[in-house]
């Protein structure tokens, strides 16, 4: 056996620990209630002033951009907000019933579908690729992605920038196997970046420019053309079979859509609000807005097809233990609706 394999096999045991935890949550998740059943009445009909959806967010994103563009201000039902470091650890808490729905990017439904989690992508926009990076410290050796060989890369495994990092690995003519991954979450990978503990970092937005205009980062290679760029709301089954909360479900969805679309025509208000969110320096969150194009998109074959050939890659690299059909994965429910929301 290689010492390539060995390290390809110890990354991908890495990742099947990340899918074994969400196997483990989804076991220890008990009963069927959404806690909206008393906001349906005998004769079927939904009395949303009863329903509490419950939101995973990640620092940023689904309330930040919502604030901004003013679709909190009237809505009929309670939100509880939940807030998650990255993707991964928020599609736990879906499987374990502890939130509804939640935004995460490309790459976290694969993972939790490949470790049997029950939920479906609901709505999609792409932000393109020119926000997802891999970046190097200043005056870095490192000016091509062959050059990673070898090297410390710090990236947030089961996350967008995870595959983002294969697929720059692949392209630039190297294996998964062929760096040495340091599965970090953002502020943590921020730190072992800057400390000189990491030699590159892949990384999504706002962290990007983050990287770049606090700790002098350059971008080794973004990627724009080569990935998706998808950002998916995705929602538990056990959400979407309770009529009270897929009510609350098809609203809040069509708010979500509104305010990406709000968001591209009003750049410099959805950055001042995003900054206040996060804490960022308003300059950051300028700059990545100014890399992220949102178009809203629906669930389709075509947007299908694009994350099963994502789901295959990390299949071929032993980063997932076995091929999944993500088919069922996904719902066109409420494309309609989306729709409707873009236009009005």
């Amino acid at each position: 056996m290689t010492a390539t394999t060995i390290h390809r096999r110890t990354r991908g045991a890495a990742l099947l620990a990340l899918l074994l935890a969400t196997v483990l949550v989804l076991a220890g998740c008990g009963g069927s209630a959404t806690g909206n059943e008393d906001a349906v009445d005998d004769d079927g009909k939904v009395d949303l002033s009863k329903v509490k959806l419950i939101v995973g967010d990640q620092k940023g994103g689904s309330k930040a951009l919502l604030t901004a563009a003013g679709e909190l201000d009237d809505v009929p039902y309670e939100i509880e907000w939940k807030e998650f470091t990255s993707g991964p650890p928020l599609l736990e808490a879906l499987n374990s019933g502890a939130i509804h729905v939640g935004g995460v990017g490309n790459t976290p439904p694969i993972v939790a579908a490949a470790a049997g989690g029950e939920f479906k992508a609901v709505q999609a926009a792409t932000y393109g690729g020119a926000g997802d990076a891999i970046v190097v410290p200043p005056g870095s050796p490192i000016k091509s992605v062959a050059d990673l060989k070898g090297k410390k890369v710090a990236v947030a495994e089961g996350s967008s920038a995870n595959y983002n990092l294969l697929a720059q690995l692949e392209e630039g003519g190297l294996k998964f196997g062929d760096v040495s991954v340091e599965n970090l979450q953002p502020a943590d990978a921020l730190a072992a970046f800057t400390s000189g503990h990491v030699d590159a970092w892949a990384i999504w937005e706002p962290f990007t420019s983050q990287a770049e205009l606090d700790a002098g980062a350059q971008v080794l290679v973004n990627g724009e053309g080569l990935v998706n760029g998808y950002v998916f709301q995705v929602a538990s089954d056990e959400a979407l079979g309770d009529p009270g909360t897929e009510a609350a479900l098809a609203d809040y969805l069509a708010r979500i859509a509104r305010a990406q679309n709000w968001s591209q025509t009003h750049q410099e208000d959805w950055s001042t609000v995003w900054a206040t969110e996060t804490g960022l320096a308003p300059e950051i969150t300028l700059a990545a807005v100014n890399k992220r194009k949102i178009q809203v998109v629906p669930i389709d074959d075509e947007l299908i097809a694009s994350e099963q050939e994502m789901a295959d890659a990390f299949t071929e690299n032993e980063l997932i233990p076995e091929e999944v059909d993500l088919t069922d994965f996904f719902s066109d429910q409420y494309n309609d609706a989306v729709a409707e929301a873009g236009t009005s």
